[in-house]
């Protein structure tokens, strides 16, 4: 049995799996998932789980270098993503660059990810593209 908080065997497994640069997706319940790009769904009902309980899971085992969302993101959920950003660089000592780009955009750029994670998250524009750093 696994010692950190993240159990999910999907979710696990993809973390081991990424390489450098690697991009995955948390998404809201609404986020279009491009053609070919497969999806972990997590969807129970509305709000269950959440973006940020997905985003608290992954920071236990995710080294990430750059986390990419939308313009369009209401300013009190920029702050949090911002916050959330923050702790998880702080906890592994990598600096987390912040991009910001237009909805349109950021949905064009799921087409690189190697996987969307989906949450029931139900609000608007709760989306981070996260770009797999080195733990060295």
């Amino acid at each position: 049995m696994k010692r950190t908080p993240l159990l999910n065997r999907h979710l696990s497994n993809l973390v081991a799996s990424l390489g450098h640069t690697d991009e995955i997706v948390v998404a809201d319940a609404g986020l279009p998932v491009p053609e070919g790009v497969p999806v972990i769904d997590l969807a129970v009902s509305p709000g269950i789980p959440g973006f940020f309980d997905v985003l608290d899971a992954l920071a236990h085992e995710l080294v990430v270098q750059q986390a990419i969302f939308a313009d369009e993101a209401a300013p009190d959920l920029t702050t949090r993503i911002e916050v959330k950003l923050a702790h998880w660089a702080a906890e592994t000592g990598k600096p987390i660059e912040h991009v910001r780009l237009s909805h349109a955009d950021f949905k064009e750029r799921t087409s690189l990810a190697k996987v969307v994670i989906r949450t029931e998250e139900c609000t608007p524009y709760a989306n981070v593209i996260l770009v797999s750093g080195v733990p060295f």
